[in-house]
Parts: C-alpha cells; sequence; structure tokens
C-alpha cells in the first residue's frame, strides 16, 4: 500500500524545520503471508487418499511480541484464548496497528497545510550601512552610517491557504490513503486468525495421531509377545517373532517422531500467539468432523464480495490513487494565499517602540514550469492504473479462494466418509489376522500388514478431518471477518 509522500525538505525550503521520518519497519520482507492449501500427492498403496491440507505462516505472522512469565505449569488452552493473544500480540496485528497510526500521522501532516499556521517571531538587528554600496557617490554624504540598531516583534503571524486545490485533493489522498491502512489491518487480522486456526488444528491432528500410534505400539508389543510365546511353545519359526518386533521398533519410532512433531508445532504455535518465553500448554478444544451446510457457494461470494477487507483496502487505494491524479492536474490552478501579522517595532523596546501590521494576499498563477505538471500526472496516472490492476487482482483472488475453500472442503468430507468406513475394516482385518496367527493357520506377515493398514487407516481419517476443518476455516478467511465468524464454522467438543 502507497502512501503519500510528506516531504521534509519541501517543508525546510518554506522555512519549517521538519523531523527526518524512518521507515515503519527495519526489516524487509514485512509482512508476510498466510496460506492453507491442499494439494495432490502419492499415497501408499493402502490408502486411498490423495489430497493433504496445510498450513504456512511465514514473515511476520510467523513472529510476535512475547508477554508475560512462564508459569511453570501446563496452561490449557483453547482456541479463543489463543486467537485472542494472537490478535493483540501477533508481530503483524501489532505492525499493522503502527502503519495505521502512520497513516493518520502522515493526514495531520497533510491535513495542517490547509489550516492556518501561527507564529510568533521578535527579531534584534545592529547594523552598519556603507552609503557607497547604496549608490551614493557624493562626497557630501558620510562613506559609512551607523552602527545603529533597530528591533521587531511580531505578537502574531498567520499564514492561511484560502484557495489551492492540490492541498485539498492531497488531503483526500492522505484520508483514504489512511483508509485502507485501516482495512488492511482488518484483512491482516483475519490471516492471522487463519495462521492460529491452522495451527492450533495441525496439533490437534498430531494429538490424534499420537494416541492412534500409542495405541499401535501397545499392539504391536501384544503381538510380539504372542510371538514370542508361541515361539517358546515350538508354534512358529524364529523369523514369526523377529518380524512383529521390528514392527514394534517401527511403531515405537513412529511414536516418537509424531510426539516430536507435536513439539515443534506447539513451538510453533506459541511463537506465533506471543505466550511467555518457555510456557508449556496444552490443546483444551477438540473439532471433530462435522459437516458444513450453513451457506452456498453463491451466497458466500456475495459475502466476500461485500466483507473482504482486502478487496475494501484495494479499493480505498484506487480513490487515493484518482485524488492524487486530480491534485496533479489541479498544479496547473491558480492559489491564493493570505499573510497577516501583528507586532511592534522600533529602534528599541521602550516607549518609542509602535505598533504594526501587515496584511497581504498573493495571487499564484502558474505560466510555465517547464513539464513538472505533465510529468506529476502522468506518474499519478501510472499508480491509479496500476491500483486498479491490483484491485481487479484481488477481486479475482476473493472469487478463487472461496471456490478454492468449497472444493476443498467437499473433497475432504468425501475423503472423511471412505476413511471412517476403511478404519472399521483395518481394525476389523487386524483382529482376524491375530486370531489366525493365534490359531495357527497364519504367519505374522498378514499380521504385520494388517497392522500397517490400521496406521494407514486411522492416519488417513486424522488427516481427512483436519482436512475438512482447515477447508472450514480458510472459508471463514475467504467470506472475510473471520475474527467474528470463525465459531460458526468449527464446533468443539
Amino acid at each position: 500500500m502507497a502512501l503519500v509522500a510528506f516531504d521534509p525538505v519541501a517543508w525546510a525550503q518554506a522555512g519549517v524545520s521538519a523531523a527526518r521520518q524512518v521507515p515503519i519497519s527495519g526489516r524487509e520482507g514485512q509482512p508476510g503471508a498466510v496460506n492453507a492449501s491442499q494439494s495432490t500427492t502419492a499415497a501408499p498403496a493402502e490408502s486411498p487418499l490423495t489430497i493433504r491440507g496445510s498450513i504456512s505462516v511465514q514473515g511476520a505472522y510467523a513472529g510476535s511480541v512475547p508477554s508475560g512469565s512462564a508459569t511453570g505449569t501446563i496452561l490449557p488452552l483453547r482456541l479463543d484464548d489463543a486467537l485472542r493473544l494472537a490478535l493483540r500480540q501477533n508481530l503483524a496485528a501489532v505492525s499493522d496497528v503502527q502503519t495505521v497510526r502512520q497513516a493518520e500521522g502522515l493526514r495531520r501532516s497533510v491535513r495542517s497545510a490547509l489550516l492556518p499556521e501561527a507564529n510568533t517571531v521578535v527579531s534584534e538587528t545592529v547594523e552598519q550601512l556603507n552609503l557607497r554600496t547604496a549608490g551614493v557617490e557624493e562626497s557630501a554624504f558620510p562613506l559609512a552610517v551607523g552602527p545603529f540598531n533597530f528591533f521587531d516583534a511580531r505578537a502574531a503571524r498567520v499564514t492561511q491557504a484560502v484557495f489551492d486545490l492540490v492541498r485539498w485533493r492531497n488531503l483526500r489522498t492522505a484520508s483514504e490513503n489512511l483508509n485502507a491502512a485501516e482495512l488492511a489491518a482488518r484483512d491482516a487480522r483475519d490471516l492471522v486468525v487463519l495462521a492460529v486456526a491452522g495451527s492450533y488444528l495441525e496439533i490437534i491432528a498430531t494429538n490424534a495421531r499420537i494416541v492412534a500410534a500409542d495405541g499401535q505400539v501397545r499392539s504391536s508389543q501384544a503381538i510380539y509377545q504372542q510371538a514370542v510365546d508361541r515361539l517358546k511353545e515350538g508354534l512358529n519359526a524364529r523369523i514369526d517373532t523377529t518380524r512383529t518386533e521390528v514392527q514394534l521398533q517401527i511403531d515405537r519410532q513412529r511414536l516418537r517422531s509424531l510426539q516430536a512433531d507435536r513439539d515443534r508445532q506447539k513451538l510453533q504455535l506459541a511463537r506465533l500467539i506471543g505466550l511467555p518465553l518457555g510456557q508449556d500448554f496444552s490443546i483444551a478444544n477438540d473439532f471433530p468432523y462435522a459437516p458444513y451446510r450453513q451457506t452456498t457457494l453463491a451466497a458466500a461470494l456475495v459475502r466476500a464480495y461485500q466483507t473482504r477487507a482486502d478487496l475494501q483496502s484495494a479499493q480505498a487505494a484506487v480513490r487515493a490513487a484518482d485524488s492524487a491524479v486530480k491534485a496533479a492536474h489541479a498544479e496547473r490552478l491558480p492559489d491564493l494565499t493570505l499573510a497577516a501579522d501583528y507586532g511592534a517595532a522600533g529602534l528599541r523596546p521602550d516607549a518609542s517602540a509602535h505598533g504594526v501590521f501587515s496584511v497581504s494576499g498573493t495571487l499564484t498563477i502558474p505560466l510555465y514550469q517547464g513539464g513538472r505538471v505533465r510529468g506529476d500526472v502522468e506518474q499519478a496516472e501510472a499508480a491509479l492504473r496500476q491500483r486498479q490492476a491490483e484491485l481487479d487482482d484481488v477481486r479475482g483472488r476473493v472469487d478463487q479462494d472461496v471456490r478454492q475453500a468449497f472444493i476443498d472442503m467437499n473433497a475432504a468430507a468425501d475423503e472423511v466418509a471412505v476413511a471412517g468406513s476403511n478404519v472399521s475394516l483395518a481394525d476389523d482385518t487386524l483382529q482376524q489376522a491375530r486370531d489366525r496367527f493365534a490359531g495357527g493357520v497364519a504367519d505374522t506377515v498378514e499380521v504385520v500388514q494388517a497392522q500397517q493398514s490400521v496406521i494407514a487407516a486411522h492416519d488417513d481419517y486424522i488427516i481427512a478431518v483436519f482436512d475438512h476443518n482447515l477447508a472450514k476455516v480458510s472459508l471463514a478467511r475467504a467470506m472475510g471477518n473471520a475474527e467474528q465468524s470463525i465459531g460458526q464454522f468449527l464446533v468443539s467438543k
């Protein structure tokens, strides 16, 4: 988002000292991005699912301003608490608040050019003149006059722009830029909601996979013990015992890897929401599968066009650029300035001083400016065309986001149905394989294969539920105003 530039040099040339501003951030690449996506992957033969969802958080959205001290206990963290913390402490949210403040300050600076400027000016002068430099060559006059002094104390010196269309258009531009900044900050809050909710759902899914993996370890332990007992009784070969032991070790390593993944995801979420450094927490919400039937694609698109803050921000940016074009054209018009002052002047500040005043009006009519106005117009029009193109791009992105969310949500819902059925079938197959092994009519190959199918089936179901919930969160962001509406999309248990 581009803002009207405040030129301290121009102010200095006008006799006003101006502070030199610094960029809003000392970092490059702010504020970053948040993307929730589902992509097709190569699934193993035992898995029917080929779509996997993911949440990507980059730049300032992945950072925060941590506050407070760790409690030394495990904090039960609800999603609404995580959102509340993030909206206050996430670095992107903080940065956008300061960006809005900067836009407000810029608007005040631009508006000040339309308001009266009043000063008190006191001067004391000691001077000696060489009359020859004034053209007096007669010898009857002395060569030099002075030294003498005089003072001038103007209690009030007021300058007011009576008519200056350029300044009025600049104020309109700054106001629209402020509006665009406020809307961009609101859109950033929606992205923070998407980042937090997506990361929270990832941890829920990983926790569910840990529970399933832990159950699988216990199942593998029981099968291994069963194989050991049968080996002692001479009822099966040693390779059957070895095979089950290998599967047990694989399941234990998988459990440990999932626990490490969960710890990394928790660390990322803590960083995102600004928890105290070193604060441990647990996930206090669960969001099981719940079909979404609250709106249609057509209704979602209508709402998105009405509420998406990034679309509204782009529209405000176009209005700002249009006003800048009009300001550039107005540079060809006359402007009128009024100046007045009142005070006292004399040789010295005593009874000999007398009141003085002056009132003047200045009408400036541009005649020839060396092509400067045309150059300003061309630059402003180029910015306007670019912002119009960006507005069209945002409008297309809004349409794509809503449609993509519906595609992902419907595909994930179908995956949940398939995966849920496969869980039951895989569990039943494993039980039959264990019974056949116990009865001596099958070896551990069949049991291990059944175990792997169970692992895949449970993983598929957990991932499918995560994909469905992530698609609902993406739809909340795609429709706009996610900060207030996220609770309508996720059903907590």
